[in-house]
């Protein structure tokens, strides 16, 4: 795979580059590493392309876990303790939530990596909540988003989202007060 571009949300770009230049390099060696042909592995059944052999996001994601987990990244889950607080006082609460958690994809020395290959609100969950909500528990201090340029994310299931999207959305919202520093990094086959 090969990164195709970069975009820099709340200085991202120039954190990572300065704070985590060796974990970058990781990161795009990475990239470079994986063969994206050997992830060509879904048929379509989908009406508009039926039959047609697509790129797996199972695959991708697996052939990023065998890249990064042997350089020390982790898989990084906090446990969710939901409050039964909210309820109103006559609702039966019928059971308890257990189990429940909020994971990272990556994470090493603070820099929290998400790879995405699904919906758009994936996307941007990662980035404007998930990302945020890892910082204020005081366990990354900036992020990586890995997603498909359209070249590529038309190349896989209907409904991916891609870069050109995401950063268009992150561009007309703006950055909040509670936004960390995100590189976003497009990538193609």
């Amino acid at each position: 795979m090969r990164i195709a571009a970069k975009y820099s949300f709340n200085n991202g770009l120039e954190v990572v580059t300065k704070n985590y230049s060796h974990l970058l390099k990781e990161i795009e060696t990475s990239i470079s590493n994986i063969d994206a042909s050997q992830s060509r592995t879904k048929i379509s059944k989908e009406k508009t392309m039926t039959g047609k052999t697509l790129y797996s996001p199972v695959n991708l994601n697996n052939s990023f876990k065998e890249e990064l987990l042997p350089l020390g990244w982790k898989n990084l889950k906090v446990d969710c303790d939901y409050s039964n607080a909210y309820y109103s006082s006559d609702y039966n609460l019928r059971s308890n939530i257990k189990g429940a958690y909020r994971d990272m994809d990556f994470v090493k020395e603070r820099l929290g990596v998400e790879v995405q290959f699904g919906k758009y609100s994936f996307m941007v969950y990662n980035v404007c909540a998930k990302m945020t909500i890892f910082h204020n528990l005081d366990l990354i201090d900036c992020g990586i988003e890995i997603v498909p340029v359209k070249a590529l994310s038309a190349e896989m299931s209907t409904g991916v989202s891609y870069f050109e999207q995401f950063v268009w959305d992150l561009e007309n919202r703006g950055v909040s007060n509670i936004d960390i520093p995100v590189l976003i990094i497009g990538i193609d086959a």
